[in-house]
């Protein structure tokens, strides 16, 4: 299967720019050791936009989306996708 998605080209001057599929909804639950992110299709199609946002040629490492509780997203807690160049772990 082949999926296109548009992603917003990053341009330093004007930083990240993100988009949302129409009635996307998402929704973070954390409950002990697990993080749960469930979503709607456009939920999860704009959250893998945002991905490809992030992961472009140029987006400097700590760039981040912060999607908020209550506003971008159903849960108690925001949700925070960033750039990290470092290696991870350990």
């Amino acid at each position: 299967m082949l999926v296109s998605i548009e992603v917003p080209e990053y341009d330093v001057e004007r930083g990240l720019t993100f988009e949302w599929d129409d009635g996307f909804v998402i929704e973070v639950d954390v409950s002990g050791t697990e993080v749960v992110v469930s979503a709607n299709r456009a939920g999860l199609v704009s959250l893998a936009r945002h991905l490809l946002v992030l992961a472009q040629d140029g987006v400097p490492s700590g760039h981040h989306v912060h999607l908020t509780a209550d506003q971008e997203i159903e849960s108690p807690v925001d949700l925070v996708l960033e750039r990290r160049d470092a290696v991870l772990g350990g």
